[in-house]
């Protein structure tokens, strides 16, 4: 292979690299604006400049190719000098406002300014002021003074979404990043013009002012709004989820996601529906209870009615671990009527990211074992028996039918009784007997399958008690004691909830069942033995990128 030797270090490379791509893919920075290795080069930004042994001047890196027997100083005492003219002729006319702009922290001209840049100024004169606070869509926020012309978000528009929405007017240094006339910035990928932006000069609407990125934790995990599963990555301040951006995976979203995905799928983490407590419902008031009483009543009423007239739903948003426990649990009561509710889109779906499959764990509910057995009813099968009243108990984990079919409404109607595992009170939880409280995607260990087959990983980014406990009387007549109301003390905090393989484990151990799990891994250890596709997998080798299980597709007969 060809050589180049890059700050005395002799490095190998592929023919048609360029400088800056062969320097990175070994763990070298040179310096960067406007270059970024999913986008067209532009060459605009000139930070990137290198000296080159046997050229007369230098080199911007980001256009460069790389040549063999090439020798590149990317810290030679030249560069250094044109890098601190080019951090000085950047920060000429850009504005003082770092202690406000929601980049701070994660700035790449504050970084260069620290590592490159003299720290003064030597322009006097008045700076020159654009633009500021301009709403270039509906979840994009311009502040045209501290753009620095790199052009990364006109070309994600053009090449990726492939919708020009953007571009630059006028000229020198009056040149002002704008919109289209007629046009806003509101493509379905809108808002990674935001992370592209070295800079603040494109925010977020949504997460504006709300926090500093030093004040914030990340969890690395995935988009849960359709099948593709984008890499994320979940950022929380007090317990309370911020924001998501999008994580690398080349394999699933290349450095993307959808607008949808970041805004849409965490805020009923945080939202004031939580359902906090276990809730029976009596004479049409839900009471809060406690878990055991939960159980007892929950067992009690499966034993009531035959096999037949009991069907279990399972869900595409639940864990492959919360699945498998819940066929499992099935199984175990003898009822063959058990199926899952999918949800297509069609106008959801686009050539880029989005998929007409809204939910994140089809596949692996289906490969979970979530499938009618002999005898047994699928989804449409089990709906029509409801019509007709041969099924009248259902259990339910982790999907609100109703909202996506409320033609079922009045079908729902018709049965004795409903059991429910919900997160948040919804249209399917206020026909319930019996609601648990079931844990978040963002507060649980497990793992779900993309369309492609694609295994990956949840990590708890929120944090909930995950005791099988009810406040006791002490607890709450403290409460009383200085003024709390119980009810919208336990949603607030919402600490009393449990993935749904825990609620059903520990409901089967209370009558003497050996659901020995201690933790998600424990479910997924088990499955491993169990399931073919998964064989020799664990969540060490699955990884903050998931691994392809190749033979899903085909087993499934599903692509």
């Amino acid at each position: 292979m060809p050589k180049i030797t890059i700050n005395e270090k002799e490095l190998e490379f592929t023919q048609g690299q360029t400088v800056i791509q062969v320097a990175r893919e070994h763990g070298i920075d040179i310096p960067h604006f406007c270059w970024h290795p999913s986008l067209s080069v532009s060459g605009n930004c000139r930070i990137c400049l290198v000296e080159i042994e046997k050229m007369p001047k230098l080199v911007i890196a980001c256009a460069t190719l790389a040549a063999d027997g090439m020798v590149v100083k990317a810290n030679s005492e030249k560069t250094l000098d044109a890098r601190r003219a080019v951090m000085e002729f950047l920060l000429i006319n850009h504005p003082l406002d770092c202690p406000i702009c929601d980049e701070a922290g994660e700035c790449k001209l504050q970084d260069y300014a620290y590592d490159h840049s003299v720290g003064e100024s030597r322009f006097k004169e008045e700076k020159t002021h654009k633009p500021k606070r301009v709403a270039v869509g509906p979840n994009v926020m311009l502040d045209n003074e501290r753009c620095i012309l790199c052009s990364r978000c006109i070309r994600f528009c053009d090449e990726v979404v492939k919708e020009p929405q953007l571009l630059f007017t006028k000229r020198g240094d009056r040149v002002t990043l704008t919109t289209y006339p007629g046009k806003e910035l509101d493509n379905n990928y809108a808002m990674n013009t935001i992370d592209l932006c070295p800079v603040g000069a494109l925010t977020s609407r949504d997460f504006r002012f709300k926090a500093r990125v030093w004040e914030l934790s990340s969890t690395k995990s995935f988009c849960t709004g359709c099948a593709r599963g984008c890499n994320d990555e979940i950022w929380v301040r007090n317990n309370i989820i911020m924001r998501l951006t999008p994580r690398f995976n080349k394999e699933v979203n290349n450095y993307w996601m959808c607008d949808h995905g970041r805004l849409n799928t965490f805020k009923y983490v945080n939202d004031e529906t939580r359902v906090s407590l276990p809730q029976i419902r009596k004479d049409n008031v839900y009471e809060t209870v406690a878990w055991p009483e939960a159980y007892k009543e929950t067992l009690s009423i499966l034993k009531k009615y035959s096999k037949n007239q009991i069907a279990f739903i399972g869900s595409p948003y639940a864990t492959c671990e919360d699945n498998y426990i819940f066929a499992k649990f099935a199984k175990d009561m003898g009822v063959a009527n058990l199926d899952f509710q999918r949800h297509f889109d069609p106008e959801f779906g686009d050539e880029l990211l989005r998929r007409d499959d809204i939910t994140p764990n089809s596949k692996g509910a289906e490969l979970a074992g979530i499938r009618n057995g002999v005898g047994g009813f699928d989804i449409e099968g089990i709906i029509n028996n409801i019509k007709d009243g041969k099924i009248k108990v259902v259990y339910l984990i982790d999907d609100d039918i109703l909202s996506y079919r409320p033609e079922l409404d009045e079908v729902f109607n018709k049965l004795d009784f409903l059991i429910v595992h919900a997160s948040n009170f919804n249209k399917t939880s206020e026909k319930a007997n019996i609601i648990f409280p079931s844990s978040t995607y963002a507060e649980k260990n497990g793992t779900m399958i993309n369309f492609e087959g694609r295994i990956q990983r949840l990590r708890p980014a929120v944090s909930v008690m995950e005791k099988d406990r009810s406040l006791d009387l002490m607890t709450v007549s403290r409460m009383d004691k200085f003024g709390t109301d119980f009810d919208r003390w336990a949603n607030k905090n919402r600490k009393d909830a449990l993935s749904t393989w825990k609620i059903i484990a520990n409901m089967m151990n209370s009558v003497g069942h050996k659901y020995k799990y201690d933790m998600a891994e424990n479910v997924f250890n088990e499955m491993v033995n169990i399931i073919p596709e998964l064989d020799g997998l664990d969540y060490d080798i699955i990884g903050d990128s998931g691994i392809n299980i190749k033979s899903i597709a085909e087993k499934l007969h599903k692509v």
